[in-house]
């Protein structure tokens, strides 16, 4: 059905010299989707459990133990202040290595399970600081509410002060999701089979770097512009009206 496609973009090389072997040939072809499926999976899962770190985190900071609230802040200001890729090559070679030493175990998670690490402990530092900002936004008033009713401290947390901090601190976290993404483009450090690595890898071995990053480049508008579109959605249809406005 798309071979008169494919056929197209050959004769686009044989007459112009734009060498898209991504679409004429099946091999390149079937590499590079497979490197958009990687960034796609590797994104969704350091979103998901970045925010599941954000959330913990900000119920963390109203702890009534010091030293627990002192740990929680070394984690941010670790995170958000030291470069991601440098992140990424201490858990991989670092931290990977010396538990590789202490178990006897060659390569203990990978370089996808470091990448999902670093990646999510980094967007998760700067969504504990988003999530604690829409719970300070929450009315006490709405908290002692809730504890009149007989909530817990986590129960009220969970079912009352979450739902609305959500609502206040999702502009915000719509924004470091959509960083998250861009910033999954590191992982071709530790050779993570994403979008640029395997794009790296056609570009090599096909000799056509202008075309690989043109389409790097439109790959990654796509994907940011989905996740923009799908979040702007998803953030008016939870919209309270007077709530967070």
């Amino acid at each position: 059905m798309l071979e008169p496609v494919w056929q197209w973009f050959e004769w686009l090389y044989d007459a112009h010299g734009i060498n898209l072997t991504i679409f004429y040939d099946s091999y390149d072809r079937e590499r590079f989707a497979w490197g958009i499926v990687m960034t796609v999976v590797l994104s969704l899962v350091c979103m998901a459990t970045s925010v599941a770190i954000g959330i913990t985190g900000a119920w963390l900071q109203q702890s009534r133990l010091a030293w627990l609230r002192l740990i929680v802040q070394g984690y941010i200001q670790f995170f958000r202040n030291t470069p991601p890729l440098v992140q990424i090559y201490f858990f991989y070679f670092a931290v990977d290595a010396t538990l590789s030493d202490l178990l006897g175990v060659n390569f203990i998670m990978g370089s996808f399970g470091w990448a999902v690490i670093s990646i999510s402990f980094f967007a998760g530092a700067f969504n504990i600081e988003i999530f604690r900002a829409g719970i300070e936004a929450v009315p006490k008033s709405t908290v002692e509410a809730a504890e009149s009713l007989g909530y817990t401290r986590l129960g009220a947390y969970r079912y009352v002060v979450l739902p609305l901090a959500y609502r206040v601190c999702l502009p915000t976290l719509n924004n470091n999701m959509i960083n998250l993404v861009k910033t999954t483009t590191l992982a071709y450090a530790i050779a993570v089979p994403e979008t640029l690595y395997v794009a790296n890898q056609i570009w090599s071995d096909e000799v056509n770097v202008p075309e690989m990053m043109n389409v790097v480049w439109i790959v990654y508008i796509g994907l940011v512009g989905l996740l923009v579109w799908v979040m702007h959605r998803w953030e008016k249809a939870i919209r309270i009206p007077g709530f967070g406005q």
